[in-house]
């Protein structure tokens, strides 16, 4: 069927129809060009966008909702209003129970502390934690371990610290495993190092210590600062951090109505928003990619009419040597179709250096916006089938004026 696409002839005649005007031929794949060009370029901008969103929040849960106590806003069961709220261990543990669609609650603590080292020293954020909280937003550790069960259960005096604490208190290149540093006049061992990332949810994180630890230290009791909640994959976000608002109500005698007696931060909600916004993007580049590339191939099928009408004597001379109408259709489709591949190919050639200019201009560093700009071979590949389906369906135009024409009124043609 598709045997005369590898004879000569046929592309002998495709090249003859091309080269008669060159400079048409090349304003007449322009279109087309630019078209895929802008489909490529906004796709993998696109995505290096996404890229640099998934980078930044790669480490957290993101199907997640920090909740921490206020001060009531109403008077409620004899209690007024300004009460205080302070969420406690039974309260996380009561959320954890009895809310559906979670996976994790993660109660943490928070305070500063006064860090010595040798002689040098500062004032940094100091957490208190569980090992679970490595689950739910993953440490990017440089040496060492993150906290772990044991440390919790023998309320030992270990620590992890940040690279900043690192380079401020100790010499550079030291090994910082197993030394001691002291954090509010008691002696600390160092038990690892992590990386700051580019965003930090809740306060601030430059050291982490076991949580019963914190709780001695600072007389917490069972008070937590904050909970992070972490929803299982297909359940509602919104939803869990209302059923566990709805709990935390209950167990303090919170008035139902109350807004401010509960502070929280839905990351899944936000996430969301970007996510939609992405996707948006994404949908918008393929309307405006795919409807650039349409008006390019209309371009090509109004030259190939003037093309049609310049070979008209040609065309009768073929009929009246026995062509086909369908041999007729199928070569000016052909030329249709190839026209259009060959503008799409030098399109994505050139979208792609567009891509890798874009990768190096604003791709590189910590604070880079688009992270490695760049298409997959799929959408690729839908590009060209779409250019197929295109040149094909716009080819059948001129094709069908050809073979519209009878043979004797077109070689009467002058």
């Amino acid at each position: 069927m598709f045997k005369f696409l590898f004879e000569r002839d046929t592309w002998q005649e495709v090249w003859d129809s091309l080269s008669k005007n060159k400079l048409r031929s090349m304003l007449t794949m322009v279109g087309v060009w630019w078209g895929i060009l802008l489909l490529i370029g906004l796709l993998g901008s696109a995505k290096g966008i996404e890229n640099s969103f998934n980078r930044l929040f790669g480490s957290f849960a993101t199907n997640s909702v920090f909740v921490w106590g206020q001060s009531t806003s109403k008077p409620f069961k004899g209690f007024q209003e300004g009460k205080r709220v302070r969420l406690t261990l039974s309260d996380a543990k009561i959320v954890e129970e009895n809310v559906e669609g979670i996976e994790f609650v993660v109660p943490r603590n928070q305070n500063q502390a006064f860090v010595v080292k040798d002689k040098l020293s500062g004032t940094y954020g100091i957490n208190g934690d569980f090992p679970l909280l490595d689950k739910v937003q993953k440490k990017k550790l440089i040496r060492g371990r993150f906290l772990n069960q044991t440390d919790i259960d023998e309320n030992r005096k270990v620590a992890v610290i940040s690279e900043d604490i690192y380079k401020q208190l100790f010499e550079k290149d030291t090994e910082m495993i197993g030394e001691f540093m002291q954090i509010n006049g008691m002696n600390f061992t160092v038990i690892g190092m992590f990386e700051v990332g580019n965003v930090n949810m809740g306060p601030s994180s430059d050291i982490h210590i076991p949580f019963s630890t914190f709780q001695q230290i600072y007389n917490q009791g069972d008070d937590i600062g904050f909970m992070m909640l972490t929803g299982k994959p297909d359940y509602d976000i919104e939803q869990i951090e209302a059923d566990a608002k709805l709990i935390l109500r209950n167990l303090n005698n919170i008035h139902p109505e109350d807004k401010r007696a509960f502070g929280s931060f839905n990351l899944g909600k936000e996430f969301a928003k970007v996510t939609g916004f992405l996707i948006g993007m994404q949908f918008l580049t393929w309307f405006v990619g795919i409807a650039t590339l349409i008006a390019g191939v209309f371009a090509i099928g109004n030259i190939l009419l003037i093309t049609v009408k310049e070979r008209t004597k040609e065309i009768g001379v073929r009929r009246a040597l026995g062509a086909t109408p369908f041999e007729i259709k199928r070569q000016i489709v052909v030329e249709a179709v190839f026209i259009t591949l060959l503008a799409g190919f030098f399109g994505i050639l050139t979208g792609g250096w567009i891509l890798i200019g874009i990768d190096s201009a604003f791709g590189q560093g910590d604070e880079a916006v688009i992270v490695n700009a760049s298409v997959s071979i799929a959408v690729v590949f839908i590009a060209l089938i779409i250019l197929v389906v295109l040149g094909t369906l716009i080819g059948l135009i001129p094709a069908f004026k050809a073979t519209s024409i009878k043979p004797i009124d077109a070689l009467r043609e002058e």
